[in-house]
C-alpha cells in the first residue's frame, strides 16, 4: 500500500510500532526503566512499551512553541519539569521573526498549557520522580526534534539517571542530532528523503483526551 506521496507506510498503527520498538528495548535488558510518552501520539506507543517491559509508564509533557502569526510552524518547544527546558531552532529564528519577548511569553503560555493537560491527564496524581532513573522518552516519531530535545534537556536537569530516546521513525539528520544528547538512541526507520511522520502509518488518527487517560489508566 503506498501514499499518495509514494512511501509505502511501516507501521499499521501507533501500537504495532510500540510494539516493534519494544522487542528492540528488552534485548537491552534495561534495569527499572521509566517509560516517558510524550502526548498525545507517543501515548499508545508508549504503553505498548510498558506493557512489554513490565516497566512503570507517565507522561513527559512538552509543547511546540510555533512561529509568530503562524503556529503550526514550530520554531522550538518547552518541556514540563522542575527546569523547564526551552529549545529553539536558531537556524529559523530571525526568519520567523521571533523577538526574545514572544519567546519569553510563549513559553508562558505553553507552560500554562502544559499544567492543563497535566491536570487532565493525570488528575492530582504527580509525576512519577526521574531522578535517579533510566529514563525511555517515547514518541510516534520525530520531525525537527525540538520536542524530543527538550524532553532530554528536562531529564537531565531533573537528575535522570541515563535517557534513552525510543521513537519508530525519523529523519536520519536529525537522529545524529538528537543522539548527541540521549545517552542511547532506538530508532527503527531513518528514511530519506523524510516528509512527515504521519506518512509511515496506515491509521494515524488524532488521539482525544479520553484515550490519553484510558492508556495511562
Amino acid at each position: 500500500m503506498f501514499t499518495q506521496h509514494g512511501i509505502e507506510p511501516s507501521f499499521t498503527d501507533r501500537h504495532e510500532a510500540g510494539r516493534a520498538l519494544a522487542t528492540e528495548l528488552q534485548a537491552l535488558n534495561l534495569d527499572n526503566p521509566l517509560i516517558l510518552a510524550l502526548p498525545r501520539g507517543g501515548v499508545p506507543v508508549a504503553r505498548e512499551v510498558a506493557t512489554a517491559l513490565g516497566a512503570e509508564f507517565d507522561l513527559l509533557l512538552v509543547r511546540k512553541i510555533g512561529a509568530p502569526g503562524h503556529e503550526e510552524y514550530g520554531i522550538g518547544a518547552v518541556a514540563e519539569g522542575a527546569h523547564p527546558q526551552l529549545v529553539v531552532s536558531q537556524a529559523v529564528l530571525g526568519l520567523a521573526g521571533a523577538s526574545q519577548g514572544y519567546l519569553e511569553a510563549e513559553q508562558e503560555r505553553q507552560l500554562a498549557e502544559i499544567e492543563r493537560r497535566r491536570l487532565l491527564w493525570r488528575g492530582g496524581r504527580p509525576p512519577i520522580p526521574v531522578a535517579g532513573r533510566t529514563c525511555v522518552v517515547v514518541d510516534d516519531g520525530v520531525a525537527t526534534g525540538n520536542t524530543a530535545r527538550a524532553a532530554i534537556r528536562a531529564l537531565r536537569f531533573d537528575g535522570a539517571a541515563r535517557i534513552i530516546l525510543a521513537v519508530p521513525v525519523a529523519p536520519p539528520d536529525v537522529i545524529e542530532q538528537l543522539a548527541q544528547e540521549a545517552d542511547m538512541l532506538v530508532c527503527l526507520k531513518t528514511p530519506e528523503p523524510f516528509l512527515a511522520v504521519s506518512l509511515h502509518y496506515r491509521h494515524f488518527g488524532q488521539l482525544g483526551d479520553e484515550q490519553v487517560t484510558e492508556l495511562l489508566g
